[in-house]
């Protein structure tokens, strides 16, 4: 993630500055982001992290330094070209209102000439890896949603093209906290299925943990810490890192890392309502804490039994 990496890099920020007016909203950003994974870019409001978003599609152009996509500088070229192969989301989605679900997630296949069957498989392909029935939901238009549905065809509509990278800024940040993580999971389970690049923004520590594989901590339009999630909880650069990130709750968040089967013991029982294999470390906390357990239960999906967890792992496996 930081400027001295060897393999050249998806997208390379060099000694990038903003400026509105008076106020530096980017000073001097230096930053790679690698191809496969999701970086999250998080900090406090006005921290620079929606700007410097803004400046690698070109929304915004960049005062000083040089901004390098696929090894090629950015404003090499229109802003439009560059543009198609970065999806972009934001947080009020911005679906045309009085077109269908499927002509909106059309719209840049549509601008860049694919065939209309190309078009409609794409279309029904997007819908269910999205978690929506193609032959419900193709047909109807925004209003006739919910707020996670309209995200999830706004996610869909970014990824239509095949872009090379999806810029998300503050996806979830007006949804209900249930459906806001079930998007959340969602989102980890695309970047999974088609090993896309993700560069999301947010100001929620604990959405750039669960989400991240790499995260740059900004403040005052400058890296404060860049590193893995589990780099920045153990390793914070300072008392504003781990201010920001909660010095009473970084054990619970970096349980939240690890999963219950990472320190499952096969072939054990004992009672109890089971947990599954994917939960957290930090949801088996609360789970022996209002049990009053030292050993708790874990089943697959279909409640098969798998084996057991013991407290004084989970500790181990935190740490």
């Amino acid at each position: 993630m930081d400027v001295d990496g060897g393999e050249p890099a998806l997208i390379e920020l060099r000694g990038v500055h903003k400026s509105f007016g008076a106020s530096k909203a980017v000073d001097g950003v230096s930053l790679r982001i690698e191809s496969g994974a999701i970086t999250v870019l998080v900090g406090a409001s006005g921290s620079g992290k929606s700007t410097l978003l803004r400046l690698i599609n070109r929304l915004l152009e960049c005062d000083a330094g040089q901004i390098l996509f696929d090894g090629h500088d950015i404003r090499d070229g229109p802003a439009e070209r560059l543009r198609r192969r970065m999806g972009y989301v934001i947080q009020s989605t911005g679906l045309f209102p009085h077109w269908t679900v499927a002509r909106n997630i059309a719209t840049v296949p549509t601008l860049l000439g694919w065939p209309p069957a190309q078009i409609d498989a794409r279309v029904d392909e997007l819908l269910e890896l999205l978690g929506l029935d193609a032959g419900t939901y193709s047909d109807r238009y925004p209003h006739q949603l919910s707020g996670g549905q309209q995200q999830r065809v706004g996610v869909a509509r970014a990824l239509a093209a095949r872009p090379t990278v999806l810029l998300m800024d503050e996806p979830f940040g007006a949804l209900d906290p249930v459906t806001r993580t079930a998007l959340q999971q969602q989102l980890i389970h695309i970047q999974r299925a088609l090993g896309c690049t993700i560069v999301l923004v947010t100001h929620d520590i604990d959405e750039a943990l669960r989400l991240g594989q790499h995260l740059v901590l900004l403040d005052q339009g400058r890296i404060v810490q860049a590193g893995t999630p589990t780099q920045l909880l153990t390793q914070p650069a300072s008392d504003q890192v781990t201010e920001f990130l909660g010095r009473a709750t970084l054990g619970q968040r970096l349980l939240a890392l690890r999963q219950v089967g990472d320190i499952l013991r096969r072939g054990e029982v004992t009672e109890g309502a089971p947990l599954r294999p994917e939960q957290t470390l930090q949801e088996a906390l609360s789970m022996f804490l209002l049990r009053h357990s030292v050993r708790l239960p874990v089943a697959d999906a279909q409640g098969q039994p798998l084996g057991v967890i013991h407290f004084n792992d989970l500790l181990q496996g935190g740490a």
